[in-house]
């Protein structure tokens, strides 16, 4: 689960997009992983959340090597650009991912969308960034929309909500408050 607060993040449909990218990019489920801030591409952990692990990983199957590391598995190069563009301190954090995936998100179009609920537009504007998303094109395993869609309604309906959340979604749903 993301460790932003759903204001932080922008809502809860953001938190429950950025639990289904984990998914998608297979980190959240590594075994003795803390929620995949902590894997490297193709699946060992890294320890030290100080900075990017920088560590580049042959990967056979694809014929490339790459940086990618942490839940959202971001290269060494964006994580140099988002720490630059948004004056981040640098150190590759569970909080720092989260916040990096959001600006990344909103950078690519897919954050309004994903606040409107709209996410399978989301997913489409995202692609091309993270190589697990349908259409991103990089010649890697990509999920199937509807796989996604379905995480993403459990992670949505997983979020703790505080009592107002709660009423506003009962009163919404049609429901009555007794006087």
């Amino acid at each position: 689960m993301a460790r932003l607060t759903a204001t932080q993040a922008g809502g809860h449909n953001v938190l429950a997009f950025l639990d289904m990218l984990a998914w998608s990019e297979g980190t959240s489920t590594v075994a003795n992983s803390d929620d995949g801030y902590n894997v490297l591409v193709g699946g060992s952990l890294f320890d030290d959340y100080s900075a990017h692990p920088r560590q580049r990983v042959e990967l056979p199957r694809y014929d490339i090597q790459s940086t990618a590391a942490g839940r959202y598995q971001f290269l060494a190069r964006t994580w140099d650009a988002i720490v630059e563009l948004y004056d981040f301190r640098g150190r590759f954090t569970p909080e720092a991912q989260d916040l990096a995936a959001v600006k990344l998100l909103e950078e690519c179009g897919a954050l309004a969308p994903i606040q409107a609920g709209q996410v399978a537009e989301a997913i489409t504007a995202a692609a091309p960034i993270w190589a697990s998303l349908p259409g991103a094109g990089y010649g890697q395993r990509e999920h199937d929309l509807g796989a996604l869609l379905r995480i993403y309604r459990q992670e949505l309906a997983s979020q703790p909500r505080d009592q107002d959340d709660l009423l506003a979604m009962f009163i919404a749903s049609g429901g009555e408050v007794a006087a």
